[in-house]
């Protein structure tokens, strides 16, 4: 083939690779708006009830208790209220208990959202979802899809319990982006900086329900990302791990958490569960605050209690 020629014919190859580079990124950005599921606009006039159950443990739920969430699942078991001198109510102190209350409660939908595998997050997790399930009530589960899809499976079948069916998305959970829906309620999974038993990743989740954002962290450090979750998600609310110690951000750091995310209103957790953090650290978190972002709400509760927060 002559240069020209030759020339010519790289040139229409050229022109024929950018524009089939562009019409791919148009279908990418179509993909974008029309398959996306946040939205960029902040929820506002939602209403929901929080209860701190210890540690790094919360019962979120419509006024009506219609709607019901449980970030991660340490119930009866759970430690962090001796250090508050406060006795769990029998709703909380067994099994039983527990399921004659949420019962009682008549919801449509119980979502028990899983951050990831350590003991005092997981502890009740496989009874809690039995006997949820065998009272017949609409319980799902969901969580980062590897760990509940394949790492978690033993503890499944030894609990009597099809991963499939109590799973959200047929048993795959979600992974980091992902939706799960139950009832009225919407989980989005995002990342948390923290380690596992299995080495699953951990996670942390933006979570709908009555008409509000909450953010419930996990366990986490803080990370530069949060910037671009508070952007992409637009909280109304954190319930952020604030502890310190050696496994998690302290107050300080979850308070810069905050500001970056962008919440109007905050509630720490995850601390004086344990012999390495402390009950001072909510006031510490409320004081980080008020130098750091105060125009941010902050509740500081104890265990059992139980605040309403309207967005």
């Amino acid at each position: 083939m002559r240069r020209g020629s030759l020339e010519a014919v790289n040139l229409r190859r050229r022109s024929l690779l950018r524009g089939m580079l562009a019409a791919g990124g148009a279908l990418a950005f179509g993909g974008c708006a029309t398959g996306g599921s946040t939205s960029s606009a902040r929820l506002s006039g939602g209403r929901i009830s929080v209860r701190w159950l210890g540690g790094g443990v919360v019962e979120l739920a419509t006024p009506d208790y219609k709607q019901i969430a449980y970030s991660d699942a340490w119930i009866w078991h759970n430690a962090g209220w001796t250090q508050f001198s406060r006795q769990k109510p029998p709703e909380y102190a067994t099994k039983e208990g527990f399921v004659q209350y949420v019962a009682g409660k008549k919801p449509e939908a119980v979502f028990v959202l899983l951050t990831h595998d350590h003991l005092d997050h997981i502890g009740d997790y496989f009874e809690m979802l039995k006997g949820l399930a065998d009272a017949g009530l609409p319980v799902m589960s969901t969580g980062q899809s590897d760990l509940l899809r394949r790492g978690l499976i033993p503890e499944f079948k030894k609990a009597g319990l099809d991963n499939t069916k109590i799973v959200s998305n047929g048993g795959g959970g979600m992974n980091f982006g992902g939706v799960s829906k139950h009832g009225a309620m919407t989980a989005h999974l995002v990342p948390a900086v923290h380690s596992t038993f299995l080495a699953y990743p951990a996670a942390g989740f933006m979570l709908d329900i009555g008409g509000m954002r909450v953010y419930l962290s996990g366990d986490t450090d803080l990370f530069g990302d949060m910037k671009v979750l508070g952007e992409r998600y637009q909280p109304n609310l954190a319930v952020v791990c604030a502890g310190g110690g050696p496994f998690t951000m302290g107050p300080e750091e979850a308070a810069r958490a905050c500001q970056w995310l962008g919440v109007s209103q905050a509630i720490p957790v995850h601390y004086a569960h344990n012999a390495f953090t402390h009950v001072e650290a909510g006031e510490e978190f409320r004081r980080a605050i008020a130098q750091i972002a105060p125009s941010i709400g902050v509740t500081v509760m104890k265990p059992g209690d139980t605040q309403v927060i309207a967005a």
